[in-house]
């Protein structure tokens, strides 16, 4: 989806679903082509995501994007420059319980709001902040991988490693996409024989 702003109307855009399944070169997609319509575009991601880049936001399939490390939310505001039309922001499941508020400032002040980022979590339940910015965002892009079992529609991220952190920053081989009936979130909390 790609929206004309007009100089005074912002909004929020979520692009979200299980690892795998695109959201980072979505939203890279729309930060290109915001940057090929010559508007002012500050990408941003947490200081916590450092798999593939220090200053990059960064797809599986190695689309990269040059970005701003941010602590959390909160930097996010004194960061942001005056003129920037578009804000894009990675891994939104990584920041605090701050980040709908932002988000929901930054969009008043006029700017398009671009966050990626999980739904749910490795035991399939919601991954605040993400449900609370779903709430209140005017688009919504839900993106589907492909279950490595069965090739299914995948909508779930299983774990492959025993561990009971929430956050566990990992790829491919600490991760992988499962459809409803493939995913198993026990798999994560059990010992394996």
């Amino acid at each position: 989806m790609d929206v004309h702003r007009t100089a005074s109307h912002g909004w929020i855009e979520v692009i979200t679903g299980s690892m795998f399944s695109g959201k980072s070169e979505e939203l890279i997609r729309r930060l290109r082509r915001a940057q090929i319509a010559r508007q002012h575009v500050q990408i941003f991601k947490p200081l916590v995501d450092n798999r593939f880049s220090e200053d990059h936001i960064v797809s599986h399939s190695d689309m990269r994007l040059a970005s701003e490390n941010v602590a959390g939310s909160s930097q996010l505001l004194e960061r942001v420059r005056p003129e920037t039309d578009v804000i894009g922001i990675d891994e939104g499941q990584f920041f605090d319980a701050q980040l709908p508020a932002v988000c929901d400032r930054l969009a008043g002040k006029g700017k398009r709001v671009i966050v990626a980022g999980l739904d749910t979590d490795y035991l399939g339940r919601p991954f605040e902040p993400m449900p609370q910015l779903l709430a209140i965002a005017e688009y919504i892009t839900k993106t589907l991988a492909i279950c490595v079992v069965c090739g299914g529609p995948a909508n779930h991220t299983q774990r492959l490693v025993v561990n009971a952190d929430r956050v566990l920053v990992g790829a491919s081989g600490l991760y992988e996409a499962r459809c409803r009936h493939c995913f198993d979130p026990s798999l994560a909390s059990e010992p394996q024989p």
